[in-house]
């Protein structure tokens, strides 16, 4: 079954699961999710031995089920962290040059109304207020107002294309915004579905390996295969970091 598969079929259980029984996942990934995958293939050898305290085949059989589920809700996950990621950046690259198209905007603006108050008190309304928000308003402001008054900008030269190009830049830069600040298409909400589906995993990894462990602690060779590697390697590094350090 392919992960897209999995993942259908196992989205309404993982939904199911109490969001304050999420936690973020105490390894990588990546590493479970082959840990789980590995796991499958060494207890089918045992099944009929596992059974005997309760696991059933068809646990053993739903653990690559959950695996597949887990690496699409993952990829899932990823995709919409680097759509992020990347408005981000886009956002670190585009700003600082409507900014600076505000500004010139704005003394354009000054120069051709200097001799009409009302339409001075405009230009400084618009120019008032901080903020990214407030500048992609301030484009859209502009915009209007040049179209409204058109006579005195022409009279100084200046290009009426540029208003069309502010109204455009102040919608492109309000969707960029929000998909920069993970408004538009909240990445948590993916997040979330990743940690519900590592949980299911992890539940049934932790179920089968305990009963591993019981079953043949007296068969080393068997046993191995029910304790996780990256936290044996931990452990081990661990244990020899905390004996250089005594030595």
């Amino acid at each position: 079954m392919a992960n897209t598969e999995d993942y259908n079929a196992k989205l309404a259980e993982i939904e199911a699961i109490p969001n304050e029984e999420v936690k973020d996942p105490g390894m990588p990934v990546d590493v479970a999710l082959q840990e789980a995958e590995n796991l499958y293939h060494w207890s089918l050898d045992d099944t009929e031995k596992l059974g005997v305290v309760g696991i059933r085949r068809t646990q053993i059989e739903d653990l690559p089920v959950r695996a597949g589920a887990c690496r699409e809700a993952q990829s899932i996950w990823n995709k919409d962290f680097r759509s992020q990621q990347q408005a981000q950046e886009e956002w670190a690259e585009q700003a600082p040059l409507a900014y600076e198209f505000k500004t010139d905007l704005l003394a354009s603006m000054r120069f051709a109304y200097r001799k009409n108050d009302a339409l001075l008190s405009r230009v400084s309304a618009i120019a008032d207020g901080s903020g990214h928000a407030d500048m992609i308003q301030d484009l859209n402001d502009i915009a209007v107002l040049g179209r409204e008054n058109p006579d005195p900008l022409t009279a100084i030269s200046f290009d009426l294309a540029q208003l069309d190009e502010a109204a455009t830049l102040a919608d492109t830069l309000a969707d960029l915004l929000a998909e920069a600040n993970g408004d538009k298409a909240d990445p948590n909400e993916s997040k979330i579905v990743r940690d519900k589906a590592y949980l299911h995993m992890k539940e049934l990894v932790d179920e089968i390996r305990e009963a591993g462990k019981y079953v043949f602690r007296k068969d080393p060779k068997r046993l191995k295969g029910y304790s996780s590697d990256y936290w044996r390697k931990i452990h081990r590094k661990q244990k020899n970091n905390d004996e250089d350090a005594d030595s």
